[in-house]
């Protein structure tokens, strides 16, 4: 199933849009699709990541390069 919404864009962001449809031959719906696949990622990462720090400092893993140390 899928459904629709309407968005409205500032006259900058429209322009900006119109030119990444017409330089890379995508339509609008694929990248506000992938805009938002995007958005929606991230913020899962940040609330596991928000869940999982607390563990992780208790473990000394305080960096990602502490984290890179130990996984390698």
């Amino acid at each position: 199933m899928s459904s629709s919404i309407t968005v409205k864009l500032s006259d900058k962001l429209e322009k900006e849009l119109n030119a990444v449809v017409k330089t890379e031959k995508i339509s609008k719906d694929e990248i506000v699709k992938d805009a938002l696949a995007r958005y929606l990622a991230i913020k899962h990462f940040h609330k596991i990541r928000k869940k999982v720090l607390p563990f992780a400092e208790a473990q000394g893993l305080l960096t990602d390069e502490d984290v890179f140390q130990t996984i390698s």
